[in-house]
């Protein structure tokens, strides 16, 4: 039974791979089961031996091509599994002798799991290897010779060699027979160890003068059908007599020894008395003929002392009896040696290590294991199996697994264990696991094997693209040249192969009405970002872009980040002078020839469509700073910086420039054309005390405003006035004819003077700027007014020299007067409002001429 254990160790085939879908299954969800089966030896390849689908009522999944794995050890080619049903087949010839030598019954025994939608289980498989009748009995010698006194009694024995039948069973040796003789026969017996052999048996008594000698013919024959045989050809030689053989103490011994005994252990000491005297007294030791070589060379017994000693060293797990036959002879002629039959038990001592053999569910590679870090707890990765070659409680072996606390051991059966996962696994965490597997048998003292396994994590798509920002913020500059490249954007993946590479993509989204891949492109590959068109700061000062990151695992991971693109502003705008409002470049402004310094001729308003010190405005006259007037250059106002001395029909040109801060500075000018006009001052400008501009200032807008409405309040109070005045004079020039024309003119004179003085002292804005016009305002007269200047105004309605009062006479119908007040009219707006304000008022004159 030990030399079975032995075989069935040494031949369990365990399995080795699986498919990954159900490579997980939990193990607390199987059952261990045990089936036998049984075939011959010699059988063809491809034999089938069973179906364990069928055997066991095991339902198969359609959906995968593999439902059963053969978890094999030591031996991988004896029998195959089909994975699909899980078909036994024989693999190669199998030679029941070379793998169960001395071992009656022949097994073979290997672990299959059966795999169920999410379960498995474990299904132990033995299946004996039948001996068929393919070894002839075979004795060592074809002839041999054996010799016996002529004196010896009816009924002496002597031991033949037995024949060797490799076979077991009835295919074994089962008798053996001799050839017909009236003086000898054969004895069959049985061995301690399950030999057959024969002894010759002495049937009557011997005359070696009569006859010396006898042939006979050994013939050994199995059972089995047909049966088998072997012979040898015995020469039996008789001897001359010689009255005493040496007598042992005992006839036979039965002794153990221990298989780590040392060479040189004195097995037994042996005695054998002759009771002749002489030669014919002294003994002397040694084996019997049939005392096989294998024997011969691990014992040997002293041919003097009859001391039996260890030869070489035994091996239990090889043999675990040996029988041997010593026989004494004495010296005398024709001596009859006796035997003595001596039984060796070889017993067990725990001299073998465990032997570990793992085998992973997902590689074939020596050490390492693979499983999926996606694994489920309790998934089977690796079968482990032991062997102890001793027998016993030297035999029995515990395993331990050290290492890490993420996995854990679980025994499958007596000798075998799974490791299976104790805890959720990671790799990005911890990618490989080594651990140590001890095994380690019950035996005084004990033995134990060590063996490292590694187990790798294989990587699942379980971590998405990660940027290191969820917004990143860039600047590019404006005016950029299509193209140009603006950042690169970078994400990682823990992840590995595939579930680590990474393809970037524009998130689709609409910036001012356009597809946001109009304003940039994205390199799918590298991440890098490229403008596709020219930015403009003054259109658009940033945008966000939204990136996502892809991996190419199965289900994709995606994460997003945003890109913030901020355009930075360059100095690519000029400044805008927005007042006083310019026509080709120029603007008129009106002044009181008498301004005082200091006065605020008007302010330079300008806008830049830039920011920063971009936009920063400077102001400074280029031209024209000479003759009188300074420009403030931070707040653009034109000032009166001496007395003037200039008349009403002198017209200055100053030209403004107004520049902005940038690198390089814009500049952008203006031509300011000065009127002088007669009048009080609106306002007293004044400084400060501390030097700063405190002048009196309005709110541009309403400035205007309040201009244009004192403008045409005056206008339509001038109106009124001429036209009381007028038509007084027609109802005096009725009653009272032409004799007071001389009075006329005093009346228009006084009436003038009550109108400019009206004007005068509006307190609005005046003679704030207007636009220059391409021709100067006509000071021309009206046709039926004298261009003689009388001297005493400004004022055509005021010359002495008009024609009004000088052919007064001369006119008296009444178009006369009419004509004279259309006239009057004119002259004072012509005189009083610059063109601009006119046209402002263009309904309101109208209406009234």
């Amino acid at each position: 039974m030990r030399g079975k254990k032995f075989i069935t160790y040494w031949y369990r085939w365990i399995f080795i791979c699986s498919i990954h879908q159900f490579l997980f299954a939990s193990v607390a969800q199987s059952e261990g089961n045990t089936i036998r089966y049984q075939t011959s030896e010699e059988d063809a390849p491809g034999t089938v031996i069973g179906n364990l689908a069928k055997d066991m009522s095991l339902s198969l999944s359609h959906s995968s091509k593999s439902n059963f794995r053969m978890m094999k050890q030591f031996n991988d080619s004896f029998i195959r599994v089909r994975e699909s049903d899980g078909e036994l087949t024989v693999g190669e010839r199998i030679d029941r002798e070379r793998i169960c030598r001395h071992t009656p019954q022949c097994l073979i025994t290997f672990d299959v799991v059966n795999f169920s939608k999410d379960r498995y289980k474990l299904i132990h498989v033995e299946v004996e290897v039948k001996d068929i009748n393919d070894n002839s009995p075979e004795f060592p010698n074809k002839e041999s010779v054996v010799e016996i006194s002529e004196n010896a009694a009816a009924g002496s024995r002597i031991p033949l060699d037995p024949a060797v039948d490799a076979d077991v069973g009835s295919n074994y040796i089962q008798s053996y027979q001799i050839s017909v003789n009236s003086h000898f026969t054969i004895d069959v017996l049985l061995r301690a160890d399950g030999v057959k052999y024969a002894e010759l048996v002495l049937m009557k008594e011997l005359d070696r003068e009569t006859q010396s000698s006898y042939t006979v013919e050994l013939v050994a024959t199995d059972g089995g059908n047909p049966y088998r045989s072997g012979s040898t050809k015995i020469t039996i030689k008789v001897t001359d007599f010689n009255d005493n053989s040496p007598v042992f103490d005992q006839n036979s011994f039965s002794v153990s020894l221990p298989e780590d005994a040392p060479v040189g252990t004195v097995i037994l000491d042996l005695n054998a008395v002759d009771a002749d005297e002489g030669s014919n007294g002294e003994v002397v030791y040694g084996f019997g003929k049939q005392v096989s070589h294998e024997i011969r060379e691990l014992f040997q017994v002293d041919n003097k002392s009859g001391r039996l000693t260890l030869r070489s060293p035994v091996d239990f797990e090889d043999k675990s009896t040996y029988e041997l036959d010593v026989q004494a002879t004495d010296l005398g002629p024709n001596p009859t040696p006796s035997v003595c039959k001596i039984i060796i038990h070889i017993t067990d001592v725990n001299d073998n290590a465990p032997e570990i053999s793992i085998t992973p569910m997902t590689s074939i590679t020596t050490g390492i294991a693979y499983i999926s870090e996606a694994a489920d707890k309790d998934s089977l990765v690796a079968l482990i199996s032991t062997l102890d070659r001793d027998s016993g409680v030297n035999s029995q072996v515990h395993c331990t697994l050290y290492g890490h606390d993420h996995f854990k051991l679980r025994q499958a059966y007596e000798d075998s264990y799974m490791i299976v996962t104790a805890a959720a696994l990671d790799r990005e965490r911890i990618s490989e696991y080594n651990l140590t597997v001890m095994a380690e048998d019950f035996g005084s003292p004990p033995l134990r094997k060590i063996t490292q396994y590694t187990i790798r994590l294989s990587d699942e798509n379980d971590n998405a693209p990660h940027f290191t920002k969820a917004v990143y913020e860039v600047s590019v500059v404006e005016n950029n040249a299509p193209g140009a490249y603006i950042t690169t954007v970078e994400a990682s993946d823990a992840d590995l192969g595939n579930n680590g590479k990474i393809t970037y993509r524009l998130v689709d989204s609409v910036i001012m009405g356009s597809p946001v891949n109009t304003f940039v492109s994205l390199n799918s590959v590298s991440g890098s970002i490229y403008a596709l068109r020219s930015f403009n700061y003054e259109v658009m000062k940033h945008l966000d872009i939204h990136i996502q990151a892809s991996d190419g695992g199965s289900p994709q991971l995606q994460s997003t980040a945003v890109i913030r693109l901020k355009i930075v502003d360059q100095n690519d705008n000029q400044p805008s002078i927005i007042e006083p409002p310019l026509y080709k470049g120029s603007a008129e402004v009106f002044l009181p020839k008498d301004a005082p310094a200091g006065y605020v001729v008007t302010q330079i308003k300008a806008t830049d469509a830039d920011e920063g010190t971009n936009a920063q405005l400077s102001y400074k006259i280029t031209e024209g700073g000479h003759l009188g007037f300074s420009i403030n250059k931070d707040t653009g106002k034109v000032h009166v910086s001496r007395q003037l001395t200039y008349d009403l029909t002198d017209n200055v040109k100053v030209t403004v420039s107004v520049s902005d801060n940038g690198s390089p500075a814009l500049t952008s000018t203006a031509i300011i054309h000065l009127s002088f006009i007669e009048g009080t001052l609106p306002s007293l400008p004044s400084f400060a005390q501390n030097g700063s501009e405190e002048l009196f200032e309005w709110d541009m807008s309403i400035a205007i405003i309040i201009v244009l409405a004192g403008s045409c309040s005056l206008l339509l109070l001038a109106i009124i006035l001429i036209t009381t005045i007028c038509s007084r004079r027609k109802k005096e020039t009725r009653e009272r004819g032409c004799d007071e024309k001389d009075d006329i003119p005093n009346v228009e004179k006084v009436e003038s003077g009550h109108i400019d003085s009206v004007i005068a002292n509006h307190k609005g804005k005046v003679f704030d700027a207007h636009p220059f016009p391409e021709k100067p305002p006509l000071a021309a007269r009206d046709p039926h007014i004298s261009g003689k200047d009388s001297g005493k105004g400004d004022s055509d309605f005021n010359d002495s020299d008009s024609d009004i009062s000088g052919d007064v006479h001369k006119k008296e119908s009444p178009p006369m007067n009419s004509e004279c007040q259309k006239s009057t009219i004119k002259i004072i707006i012509k005189q009083k409002f610059s063109r601009s304000q006119m046209r402002i008022c263009e309904d309101e004159i109208h209406a009234v001429l």
